[in-house]
């Protein structure tokens, strides 16, 4: 089965995608190491303050898959300062 994580985010205060891309590739980068995902920016990439990253998990058991991507979740909103979660979405296939 393969699970599939998308969140939008708002990054406030951006002013150039340079800007955005700083703040954005720490965050994939520390997603990909603490939740073993893949990570990926998939929309608005021409917006400065606003991205929609995907984040990608393969596992045999999808209530598994549901429990990690909440996680995943659950700790950016807690826990990335530079910027907000406007919406996310799980699916699971």
């Amino acid at each position: 089965m393969v699970g599939i994580l998308t969140i939008h985010l708002h990054l406030p205060g951006c002013a150039s995608l340079k800007e955005k891309r700083g703040r954005l590739k720490p965050l994939m980068n520390q997603l990909h190491k603490k939740f073993n995902v893949s990570v990926a920016e998939m929309e608005r990439q021409d917006m400065w303050q606003e991205a929609v990253i995907a984040c990608a998990l393969v596992n045999n058991n999808g209530t598994q898959i549901q429990r990690s991507l909440q996680s995943v979740v659950k700790w950016l909103e807690g826990n990335w300062p530079d910027g907000d979660v406007i919406d996310e979405k799980i699916e699971i296939i």
